[in-house]
Order: structure tokens, then C-alpha cells, then sequence
């Protein structure tokens, strides 16, 4: 080995001495910002003559450049970087004069204040970006005041449940980011947090369906990055405030970024508030045949309350190195009350029991995690598009969630009475710890006219998870009585999960439009888990080999995609937790501990088009398979008290179509629609059960610009419903109204926003069936609403600056 290197470096020295004697002739010099006289790194410098382009090359670091081995004649350099406006310098080497030196040359830049700035086009409120596809949700006036679940009931690919439950593609193993870092929020409860994050923080939703080696393994069926809203350079902040029947709000940001130093602090607080009533009939089976009828009916009426906080600090020691920290913290609490009146009945009609169930549900919640990141660029070579990178990043994430509930059972058969008492706490925790190494290394290789670019990306990555949950059980069996500790249904229980991964990946990008994405990621777990009080054990490993590709190749307008990837789903704490809850006492729900990971399979194929006109047209067509999907599955006994846990219990296929169309009808009118259909086929030969059909939703938003600074939207989502193993849901459908007006020179805004205004609420029935149960539910929601914001922009903000690497666990937008 240190032999050919030897040889090359010989050939090379030898070429560099010949093409020297033959063109003699250097020019050296460096670029200064004309304003600041500080070195302009990374400049691009090209050296022509009256008829072609000759060479070029990159300043360093210092701003300086040098471009030997010129034959003598008459030249223009010309000089341009990112933020500067291009110049032309003329340049003589004679015989007399070889070598020329041009000083330090001043490039003014072209940074404008955000009152300076006209903008000439709108951004698309749905983009589509090759490996992803984007929806601007700023650009969405009726999103304003309203909550993340409104933002996504939007997103094309996505589909939400009246609970707010996601799925893409109808699967709702979903890794969700935020601006591509792991939340810890995200993963405890999905349905409740995007009801607890405000839509006004939300810039835009990243939809990733066949993620590379680079991302994180995790997310069965994609991944899903919200991108918040972020300051630029200079100094600059807003405060926003909305008040409605069903969502309110406040925040505030605050920024200053010079140079080197960049800070941003922001807050907000908010509430939120969901009204809902549930009828449910359920019959018990044995062998086929009924053996008691349960009737319950419903009501709750919950109002949320909680609040997030941000620092981040961004140092620049120099221009091709970043210093960066950041920590955030979630917090609030989400109560759960309700009514539950019951009925039980034998096949006969005769009453078993009757009464009503009081539930006093708590959840106190909160989430802090901490950033720390060095990122360092090196010098770009000549005609390359990107900068060598590479990037040490670490973070700590901490989530105490916390459930508590008191259940209070009164007897209804003659007199009222309390019956039954019962008192249940559980402390759960999520400790998170990560530490990650990328390297990005940008070549061009020639071939005759054609060049061609490769972007080879490397990784390490370690990821150690310490779960924990405590729960304990009081409850007085007469109602009368003190309450007194259960040890049947208390536990200390520790998990401890730990990931070591590494990963290879090439990006190509020929000149005739192909592009090729190929890699592979290495995953190796390792799961310790104890159940302390009753000194029972678990233990697993496994190791997976994901392979990714994606190929892709532009046709004038046109551009067709192909992609295939695995990927894991590793449960979550949710899962996990072993912590029965017993609220409903007719109605037990608790994790599994010993649930395994799903393995998904994905196949795309996919065509794009945006023409002349400014319409674009995506068309995507799929097929995803799991082996050991994670279903929730429901047993009755002959109680007719149903239990539902996870399992890794099914398989999962789905044959899908997914097509989104935005365009501008008229220099004021935009149009954006998306439909996804789906046929889904689970199976579980160990329940010897399978459910069936086709299922898809249907969304549309229209933006038209008004005289005065008006602009009014409205948008509208219908849903199918879902499949289950166990059962299917009916259609649903959710549209809504807003009119914003920009005031005070564009720096103040006011928007009103309805949603449903025409109905009280939403309606859906869900059926389940197995061999012990038959049930149908029927659930309204309260969806009417109305909400007025305000928000006030002030500062100035100029183009500027480097976005900061953090721990992304899928490494979303880590690119």
C-alpha cells in the first residue's frame, strides 16, 4: 500500500513539474467582504479567456486563492460566493510578469433587510423534493391557532383517526422528528401530543416514505419530520396569541444572531380542550354463543393545559467550524375524566349488574432534553455542489410520564351507592442517551464530456435507553372502607435498551439526471429487562442488516423514481409499560414487555411532473410488508371484561396509490389536492383471524388572495375509515374556513379560522369481532370551532448563517 501511494505521488509530482514548464503563468490572491474586511472562504474563482472557460478553483479559509500552470495571455477572473454579488477582474501575465498578484479583492454583499425584500413567487403549499414530500404549513392561513393534529390532518400520505391517531399509508408505526431530533413527547402518546403542540410553530411536515441508510432504521412505515419555525441572522422576534372554543395559545421568540454568536429563546403556553360521548354494545362469546350483553354510554369534557421552552446557543470559532447546544423542555398535564354508566345483561335480558363508573384520569407529563454538536467543513473541490463535512453530535433526553386515576363505582339498581374504590399511580421514565459520528465526503469522477458527482456518507451511532415504570394499587373492595395497598397489581419494572449502529452509503448524480442512492445500515440491540418486585427477568438481542436504494431519472419535466428499503420498529415505551390500566373496569387495556420488533419491507415506484404552467403532478405506487406487526388485540372472558394488549401477532400487507396535485390557477388562486388509496390484507394465523378492504382518504385546500392584504382558504379531508386484525371503522370527514388579513406594513397579521362550522361535531362507528366478542361503538366528537389570532412580527431578518447538526435518531434532514 505505502508503495502505490508512493507511485502515485510521483506520477502527480511529475505532471504538476511538466504541465508547469509548459504554462508558466500563476495568479494568486484572496476575497474580502467590502464591508466587514474579513475573509470571504469558499468563494468560487473561474479563469477565462475571450472564448472558453479555462479553470477554477475555491478560496480557503482565509479568502485566498491561487490557480498555477496558465499559459501567458489575457484572462477575467470571476469571482462569486453565496450572499456576495459576482465580480470580474482583468488579469495580464506576460513573459516579464508570470505571476501575478491581485490583493485582496472586496465583494459586496447582497443581504437585504426583511423590508427590503419583494417576493416575486409563492412557495407551493405542497413540494415535492425527490427522497421527500413537503408541505409548507405556513403557507396554510387555517392553520393558525389550531393544534399539530390539524397540520397533519392536512398532510397528503397521512391520515388521522378522530382520536388523532396517525398513519401513513395505513400503518401507524411511525417515527416522528422534530426538526429532525427523536422527541420523547412524540413517542410516549402520539395522539395526545399533537393535540398539545400548537400549529403556529410548525414551518413545515416532511413526509419520508423509503428512508436511506443515513436515517435511523426506526419507523416501520416511514418517517414523519416537523420543521419548526426559526429565526434568521440579525435581530428579530414575534409574539402570537389566539383564543377559541377549543384550542388557545400564546408564544413568543426571540432571536439575535451576529457573526459568530447566535442565540434564540422561545415560549409558549397553550390549552386545549376535547369534548366527547361513546355508546358501546358488546356481546360475550362461547363457542358462538352469547352469554352476556354489555351496554355503556359515555360523556367527558377535558381542557389540557401545558407549555414548551427552547434555548439554543450557536458559536462559530471560525468559518468552516460550528460550536452548538441547545435545551428544551415540554411540560403540563392532560386530564381524562369522564361518566361511564354500564349495563350488563344475561341472553335472557335479565340485569347482571348496573352502575355507573366515575374515572378521575391524570397526566402529568413533561420532557427535557439537552444538545451539544461540533460540525467542521472542509475545502469543496473544484465543480463539486456540496462541502466535506463531518459532525460529532451528542444529547440527553429525560420524560418523566406520569399517570394517575381514581376510579369511584356507584351501584344504580335501586339507591345510589358507592361500591367500589380504587386508587392507581404510575411513574414511568424514558432516559435517553446518544452519540453520533458522520463524515460526508463530496467527488466528481470524468468520463470523457461527462462528469459525474458522488457524495459517499459514513456514520457511527450510539443509543442507550433506560426505561421505568412504577405503578402501585389502592382500592377499598366495599367503597366504604379506607383503601388498602394491592401487591397483585403493584411492580417496579426496569428496561434498559441498547443500539449500536454504523452505516455506508454512495450518492450519485450523473450529469444526463440519474441519480442513485444505494447503502446499507448495520443495527445491533441489546434488551435487559427486570420485573423488580417479583424478581422475574427478560432478555433479547438481535442484529439487522438494512438495505436501501433508491434510483431515479429525469425526462425533460419529467421524473421517475424507484426505491427499495427495510425497516424496523422497535416498540416504544407505550408498548412496553406493564402498567394495567383499570380505569374502566369493564374495559383493561396494559403493554407487553416482551414484544419484539416489526420488520417492514417496502417496494415504490414514482413519477413526478411540474409543468411550464407551474403544475405538479406526484404519483407514487407501493407495496409494504410486515411479518410480526404489533397489533393491539382485545380477549373478553366469560366476565364480559375485555383485556386489550399489544402483540407481535399479524401480517401486514398493503398495495397502495398515492397521487398529489398543486398548481396556480390564476395569479391569486392556488389549488392543492391528494388521494391515497390502499388494499389492505392482516392475517393472524395464530388468532386464526384475517381482516380485509380497501381504504384511503381525500384532501383538498384552495388559497385565494384578496385586495387589502386579505387572503381566504379553505380546506376539506375525508377518511374511510381503517382496518384492524380485529375490526373496521366507518367514513369520517372534517373541512374548515379561514380569512386572514396583514396589517401594519406586513409585520401584523389577524386571522379568523372555523372548522365544521355547519355541524355540531363528527360521528364514526367502529366494529370489532373475534371468537369471544362481538362490539360496535359509536363515537361523536365535538369538531365544531372558531379561534382569532393575532400575531406581531418585529426586528429585522437578513439571509445568513449555518444551520446547526444535532442528534437526529432517524437522522432526518441530516443531510
Amino acid at each position: 500500500m505505502k508503495f502505490m501511494l508512493s507511485v502515485a505521488a510521483l506520477a502527480l509530482w511529475v505532471g504538476e513539474a511538466l504541465a508547469q514548464s509548459a504554462n508558466p503563468g500563476v495568479i494568486s490572491g484572496s476575497l474580502i467582504d467590502s464591508a466587514t474586511r474579513q475573509p470571504v472562504p469558499f468563494a468560487t474563482v473561474a479563469v477565462r479567456n475571450a472564448d472558453a472557460l479555462l479553470a477554477g478553483t475555491t478560496t480557503d479559509s482565509a479568502g485566498a486563492f491561487r490557480l498555477p500552470s496558465l499559459a501567458l495571455g489575457n484572462y477575467t477572473l470571476t469571482l462569486s460566493s453565496v450572499g456576495y454579488r459576482s465580480r470580474n477582474q482583468s488579469v495580464t501575465l506576460s513573459a516579464d510578469q508570470p505571476a501575478a498578484v491581485v490583493g485582496a479583492i472586496p465583494l459586496r454583499s447582497e443581504s437585504r433587510t426583511l423590508g427590503e425584500v419583494t417576493v416575486a413567487a409563492q412557495k407551493a403549499l405542497i413540494e415535492e423534493k425527490g427522497d421527500k414530500l413537503v408541505y409548507n404549513a405556513e403557507k396554510d392561513v387555517s392553520n393558525v391557532g389550531g393544534s399539530a393534529a390539524d397540520v397533519l390532518r392536512k398532510v397528503p400520505s397521512l391520515s388521522l383517526d378522530l382520536d388523532g391517531n396517525v398513519q401513513m399509508r395505513g400503518n401507524s408505526n411511525i417515527r416522528i422528528l422534530i426538526n429532525g431530533k427523536p422527541s420523547a413527547m412524540m413517542a410516549r402518546n402520539l395522539a395526545d401530543a399533537l393535540r398539545q403542540m400548537p400549529a403556529d410553530n410548525i414551518k413545515s411536515v416532511e413526509v419520508i416514505t423509503s428512508p436511506g441508510a443515513k436515517y435511523d432504521a426506526e419507523g416501520a412505515a416511514g418517517v414523519i419530520n416537523i420543521i419548526t419555525k426559526k429565526a434568521l441572522q440579525g435581530f428579530n422576534g414575534s409574539v402570537m396569541a389566539s383564543l377559541g372554543n377549543l384550542n388557545r395559545s400564546t408564544n413568543t421568540k426571540l432571536s439575535a444572531k451576529t457573526r459568530k454568536l447566535g442565540v434564540s429563546l422561545s415560549a409558549n403556553g397553550y390549552q386545549f380542550r376535547q369534548v366527547r360521548e361513546a355508546q358501546t354494545t358488546r356481546t360475550t362469546l362461547l363457542d358462538g354463543q352469547p352469554l352476556n350483553y354489555l351496554a355503556q354510554r359515555s360523556a367527558s369534557d377535558n381542557t389540557g393545559t401545558g407549555g414548551y421552552g427552547e434555548f439554543s446557543l450557536d458559536y462559530d470559532p471560525d468559518s468552516t467550524s460550528r460550536i452548538n447546544f441547545s435545551a428544551n423542555a415540554w411540560g403540563g398535564s392532560y386530564p381524562n375524566n369522564s361518566t361511564v354508566i354500564n349495563r350488563l345483561t344475561d341472553p335472557a335480558g335479565n340485569p347482571l349488574q348496573y352502575f355507573r363508573n366515575d374515572i378521575q384520569l391524570s397526566n402529568p407529563y413533561g420532557n427535557s432534553q439537552f444538545d451539544l454538536g461540533y460540525t467542521k467543513t472542509f475545502r469543496k473541490p473544484v465543480g463539486v455542489t456540496s462541502e466535506r463535512e463531518f459532525t460529532l453530535l451528542t444529547q440527553f433526553s429525560r420524560m418523566p410520564d406520569n399517570y394517575f386515576y381514581t376510579t369511584n363505582r356507584y351501584t344504580l339498581d335501586e339507591v345510589e351507592q358507592l361500591s367500589f374504590r380504587q386508587h392507581s399511580t404510575n411513574y414511568s421514565r424514558n432516559k435517553e442517551y446518544t452519540l453520533q459520528a458522520d463524515y460526508t465526503h463530496p467527488f466528481l469522477i470524468r468520463t470523457g464530456r461527462d462528469t459525474t458527482q458522488f457524495k459517499l456518507e459514513m456514520g457511527l451511532k450510539a443509543i442507550r435507553r433506560d426505561i421505568g415504570s412504577e405503578y402501585r394499587v389502592e382500592q377499598s373492595l366495599d367503597g366504604q372502607s379506607p383503601l388498602l395497598p394491592d401487591p397483585g397489581q403493584s411492580n417496579d419494572f426496569d428496561y434498559n435498551q441498547q443500539i449500536v449502529a454504523g452505516y455506508t452509503a454512495i450518492r450519485v448524480e450523473a450529469r444526463r439526471k440519474w441519480n442513485l442512492n444505494l447503502g446499507a445500515r448495520y443495527e445491533r440491540t441489546t434488551i435487559d429487562g427486570n420485573f423488580l418486585t417479583t424478581q422475574t427477568t427478560l432478555a433479547n438481542q438481535y442484529a439487522n442488516l438494512i438495505p436501501s436504494v433508491t434510483l431515479s431519472k429525469g425526462i425533460g419535466l419529467h421524473t421517475l423514481k424507484a426505491s427499495y428499503t427495510q425497516r424496523i420498529q422497535r416498540p416504544q415505551l407505550w408498548y412496553l409499560n406493564p402498567w394495567l390500566n383499570a380505569s374502566d373496569p369493564r374495559n383493561l387495556q396494559t403493554g407487553n414487555p416482551y414484544l419484539n420488533p416489526e420488520l417492514n419491507h417496502a417496494i415504490e415506484l414514482g413519477h413526478s411532473v411540474t409543468t411550464k404552467g407551474g403544475l405538479s403532478v406526484n404519483t407514487a405506487f407501493y407495496w409494504r410488508m410486515t411479518n410480526n406487526a404489533i397489533e393491539y388485540v382485545r380477549t373478553v372472558d366469560e366476565a364480559g371484561v375485555s383485556l386489550s394488549r399489544p402483540q407481535n401477532i399479524a401480517r401486514r400487507v398493503a398495495y397502495g396509490m398515492n397521487m398529489n396535485l398543486s398548481g396556480q390557477a390564476t395569479k391569486t388562486w392556488t389549488l392543492n389536492g391528494g388521494i391515497d388509496l390502499r388494499y389492505v390484507d392482516l392475517s393472524s394465523p395464530m388468532l386464526n383471524q384475517g381482516n380485509s378492504g380497501l381504504v384511503g382518504n381525500f384532501n383538498i385546500s384552495s388559497t385565494y388572495k384578496m385586495p387589502h392584504n386579505y387572503t381566504f382558504q379553505t380546506n376539506a379531508n375525508m377518511n374511510s375509515g381503517w382496518i384492524s386484525l380485529q375490526g373496521k371503522s366507518t367514513p369520517f370527514y372534517w373541512y374548515g374556513f379561514a380569512l386572514k388579513r396583514e396589517m401594519l406594513d406586513k409585520k401584523a397579521s389577524l386571522t379568523l379560522g372555523v372548522n365544521n362550522p355547519f355541524n355540531r361535531g363528527v360521528s364514526q362507528h367502529f366494529r370489532q369481532s373475534a371468537p369471544s366478542f362481538e362490539s360496535d361503538t359509536r363515537s361523536f366528537f365535538v369538531s365544531r370551532s372558531v379561534r382569532l389570532a393575532f400575531e406581531w412580527r418585529f426586528g429585522q431578518m437578513s439571509a445568513g448563517g449555518r444551520e446547526s447538526r444535532k442528534i437526529r435518531n432517524d437522522d432526518a434532514g441530516n443531510r
